[in-house]
């Protein structure tokens, strides 16, 4: 990792394999619809829960360089919320509740962090889920996953703003238990109406089990990252969604084995299959409205998501 001061400014992407992330190619695009022209965008690796030196000192950086802007975090919303929480001169109330970020911006010679997860994982269900899914069907949600994206899309299925359209149960599944504990703590400030079960698993046989036991007209997420920064499925190869549901991978890159998997059994078990495409524009048009002081209206946003979908095609046609 090396960073160096920037001469010109400079958008930040602090991720894992941020090199192969279509926001790459995307931003300069965007850019210049925003007339944003003179600003670049410049990726920052870390490894997965790397040392908290680490977060720290590339928070130190952009709090220090002059023309470094602001970033978007992520899979490291949490390690460094918790590494370096304390260099921020402000964190807005949803960092401080879920204990993660996912942007960094400036004011007035201030550091801000932000979590914007909460916002951009409801704009995206409400591009997918069927008005009063909840309410029609009495399913229920399973979220693999404990990070900052599953906290935030658990808190937006638990929020007292749905009245009665919330899933009858969710359950969580993560690999660790610290994760699994923070994410209790967090979701049952926001509700307890609606049961929740936490799992901690080791394998992948005891997704498949509990995914086995899901009502129809239920949502189950990979919120992993497996498919994108690691190769691989938080579930075994074979086996059964419940019927009528919707399925939703967070990913739009990578192996996407989770995602095909759901495809495979798309029209026999009439499910909705989902990826993380809006996801993605939602999360980025959140985070540089923030950095850049920007109103993003929805006429706007329209031929933001027209911009990255016409790159997409041509992308796609390329790659055949």
């Amino acid at each position: 990792m090396q960073l160096k001061p920037a001469e010109q400014p400079t958008f930040y992407f602090i991720g894992v394999t941020t090199t192969q992330s279509s926001i790459m190619t995307l931003f300069p695009l965007w850019a210049k619809e925003l007339g944003l022209e003179d600003v670049i965008i410049r990726g920052i690796d870390i490894e997965i829960q790397a040392d908290s030196s680490v977060y720290r000192e590339v928070v130190d950086f952009l709090k220090n360089d002059p023309l470094s802007m602001g970033a978007l975090v992520t899979t490291h919303k949490i390690d460094l919320y918790q590494a370096a929480k304390d260099l921020f001169d402000e964190m807005d109330p949803y960092a401080q509740l879920f204990g993660e970020l996912s942007c960094i911006s400036k004011r007035d010679g201030r550091l801000i962090g932000h979590a914007k997860d909460h916002i951009s994982s409801q704009l995206a269900m409400d591009a997918f889920l069927p008005e009063n899914y909840w309410k029609k069907d009495d399913g229920e949600a399973f979220i693999m996953g404990a990070g900052g994206s599953a906290i935030a899309i658990a808190s937006n299925l638990l929020d007292e703003k749905n009245g009665d359209n919330v899933p009858s149960k969710i359950y969580v599944s993560n690999l660790t238990k610290e994760r699994l504990e923070s994410m209790e703590s967090i979701l049952t400030k926001i509700s307890i109406k609606v049961p929740v079960e936490y799992h901690l698993i080791e394998t992948a046989k005891e997704n498949d089990h509990i995914l086995q036991t899901l009502k129809p007209h239920s949502l189950v997420v990979n919120a992993t990252g497996l498919g994108k920064d690691r190769p691989g499925s938080p579930l075994n190869e074979g086996v059964h969604f419940p019927e009528n549901s919707v399925v939703w991978e967070l990913n739009y890159r990578g192996d996407l084995l989770f995602m095909e998997e759901a495809r495979d059994q798309k029209q026999m078990k009439n499910l909705h299959v989902e990826d993380g495409w809006i996801y993605f524009i939602h999360g980025w048009t959140q985070v540089i409205s923030e950095v850049f002081d920007l109103t993003i209206d929805e006429q706007t946003f329209q031929s933001l998501e027209s911009i990255a979908a016409n790159m997409n095609t041509v992308k796609q046609e390329s790659a055949k």
